[in-house]
């Protein structure tokens, strides 16, 4: 048995806190530091979306903090640098490894390199100073370089107020010359001003698909100080095929195939895609137009043809494996999705919502047109070793694991609501249901039941059949579904038809009621968010800037920032994606321009963007009290000072 104690829960954590303060002057220090740094400014968070694997774009943003950096840059030296200086300083605090090397080349004598390294690193002193501003110095001193905290804190606070210290900074700087420490000193103080420009990086979903590098971003989010994931039907997929589901696999690996990506799951994680092959080149033909991959570019025929074959193959399986989800589900209202069931396989023609369509470019060679949904042998051999090599990836566990550890469905934040997706409503604003095991849900305790489920998917990857596995496929496709939006996905229809109205997915009324600022207030409102004071911040759906479509909606209450980070959406949408800066005054909104290279910002020091667009104006300037840590802060303050009441009043 158990022993009991007296003690209530709250004594015997009140004795714990007790061991960390000796005095009653420790612990008052501790309340007076934590008193203090609530009525600081709030730092910057900035919101990214649908990054769909484009890495070099993303890691820009990041670096200049959405032109955070050059703000900062502009207001300490405008009047004193010119217009070029300014863009070489701001390339240099972006891409402070590559910026030296060509900087180095243009110099011909030591003594002018020296002067250079004297002006730059006291110019980045400065920058360091000012961007902290805000900040204490505990927290300045975590984001410096650990090797160099003791020589940047002198250069940070140095006073030369009785002229007692001038040869002592003077000798500090010309011996980190010397012993040439300079590079790595440059390079540490550049990192340090892109971490204090942002004190918080919101990702708005949609890491994966479409761009080839969604695992480098994974590592830099990983290696990033402070952030947060919203989920998006895209990483919803990739956790889904992690967690068991061979549909969502499917569907990954066609998406894969479809962008000529399928180097991502063969290079990047690792997995074996020989015996997918080798189905392909068995019953697949390479000349099928409409399942080659929409970038072609630097490839051999024989690499177009394999990449189409394996397209045909992922895709037919995809539509199998739907099948026995569809029928043991129910309350998924999808039977109209048993595309293979409703073909005329004698006619070549699918009824599909009442409406019969001849098929056209059809690769049905593996289908048995009495049972069109039974996997062949080989069909179920290839995903059981494809499955199996996915769960054993390392590097995709890592990503997947990180994902879960810093990713949700939604979250509130600071008075606002983070959602990928959307929040399914009906034509008349009213939260849909989705019933299930005879349970009506809808609103936040929808969105709430389904992120259990994907974290319970994910805690059972030896299941492939459960409810939860399942749940998460609906995510990617399901008509009630916050992460897809739409009533149907209707990938079969793009792939056999040719009538365009066939294709044609409708969207949940969310995305038309969400220019309405009474219905934004509503959804805030259910979310447990101040209706007037928040605001919904949302990604998923490309805004269409070049059709004159605003992502500032509902008066201010809805921000879309999807504006196309994606190559394949920026002829539609006209820019290259939107980005979301919130600081103690108030909201900015940042339209890209198309990120041409690195080696373009290197050389011409611009930075890719358009301009800025005041969302929200803070009345009043925010403080750290304001917002969630400061409520966390202020929790541990009053707990202090009733361990101060209790063990140190007499």
């Amino acid at each position: 048995m158990c022993k009991t104690t007296d003690k209530s829960v709250k004594d015997r954590y009140l004795d714990l806190l007790s061991e960390q303060f000796h005095s009653k002057e420790e612990l008052a220090t501790e309340i007076i530091n934590l008193e203090s740094i609530l009525e600081l400014p709030k730092g910057t968070e900035h919101f990214v979306s649908d990054l769909h694997g484009e890495f070099h774009a993303f890691q820009h943003v990041l670096r200049n903090g959405s032109g955070n950096v050059l703000s900062k840059i502009n207001d300490i030296f405008q009047d004193t640098l010119t217009r070029k200086e300014i863009n070489e300083f701001s390339s240099l605090v972006y891409y402070p490894e590559e910026k030296i090397k060509l900087i180095k080349n243009n110099f011909t004598s030591k003594a002018k390199l020296d002067e250079w390294y004297v002006t730059t690193i006291n110019r980045l002193i400065k920058l360091i100073t000012y961007a902290s501003s805000k900040y204490t110095r505990t927290k300045l001193r975590k984001s410096l370089p650990k090797n160099y905290v003791f020589i940047i804190e002198e250069l940070l606070y140095k006073s030369n107020k009785y002229n007692n210290k001038h040869s002592y900074y003077e000798t500090l700087i010309n011996q980190i010359i010397e012993l040439e420490q300079s590079d790595d000193l440059i390079i540490g103080l550049s990192f340090t001003i892109q971490h204090l420009v942002v004190n918080h990086l919101h990702v708005v979903g949609d890491i994966y698909d479409r761009g080839p590098e969604p695992d480098k971003i994974l590592e830099t989010l990983i290696d990033y100080p402070s952030v947060d994931i919203q989920w998006g039907n895209h990483d919803v997929l990739w956790i889904g095929a992690y967690a068991g589901s061979k549909v969502c696999l499917a569907n990954l690996l066609r998406i894969c195939a479809r962008y000529n990506n399928l180097d991502i799951v063969e290079d990047a994680y690792g997995i074996n895609l020989r015996p997918l092959l080798t189905l392909a080149e068995k019953y697949y033909d390479g000349n099928n137009k409409a399942f080659q991959p929409k970038n072609t570019q630097d490839l051999t025929q024989a690499e177009l043809e394999q990449i189409t074959k394996i397209h045909q193959a992922v895709a037919i399986l995809q539509f199998k494996l739907e099948a026995p989800i569809i029928k043991r589900r129910p309350a998924f209202e999808m039977e109209e999705r048993l595309v293979l069931e409703n073909i005329d396989y004698t006619k070549n023609e699918a009824t599909l919502y009442g409406k019969t369509y001849t098929l056209e470019n059809t690769c049905f060679q593996t289908i048995d047109s009495k049972d069109p949904t039974k996997l062949l042998e080989e069909e179920e051999e290839v995903m059981n070793n494809l499955l199996l090599s996915v769960q054993q990836s390392e590097k995709l566990k890592r990503h997947m694991t990180f994902l879960m550890q810093k990713g949700k469905l939604y979250l509130p934040y600071n008075g606002n609501l983070l959602i990928h997706g959307c929040i399914p409503v009906d034509e008349n604003g009213e939260m849909e249901s989705m019933t299930i095991d005879g349970e009506k849900r809808y609103g936040r305790n929808l969105l709430d039941y389904f992120e259990t489920h994907v974290r319970k998917a994910f805690d059972n990857k030896e299941i492939e059949d459960d409810l939860a596995t399942d749940l998460v496929w609906y995510l990617w496709t399901g008509k009630y579904s916050s992460l897809f939006g739409k009533r149907a996905m209707t990938t079969f229809e793009r792939y056999f038809i040719t009538d365009k109205s066939a294709h044609k997915e409708a969207k949940n009324p969310y995305y038309y009621l969400r220019e309405d600022v009474d219905m934004c207030k509503k959804m805030l409102k259910d979310f447990g968010l101040d209706p007037e004071q928040g605001h919904i911040i949302n990604g998923h759906t490309p805004v269409k800037e070049i059709d004159g479509e605003n992502p500032i909606k509902a008066e201010g209450k809805m921000i879309v920032i999807d504006g196309g980070f994606s190559k394949s959406y920026q002829s539609t949408t006209g820019i290259a994606g939107y980005t979301l800066l919130y600081n103690s005054f108030g909201m900015q909104l940042v339209a890209h321009k198309h990120f041409n290279s690195k080696e373009h910002v290197l050389l011409n020091g611009a930075d890719e963007l358009s301009i800025r667009r005041v969302v929200d104006k803070e009345l009043q300037r925010k403080k750290i009290r304001d917002t969630n840590s400061g409520q966390t802060i202020q929790e541990k303050i009053d707990i202090l000072k009733e361990l101060m009441h209790d063990r140190f009043v007499n």
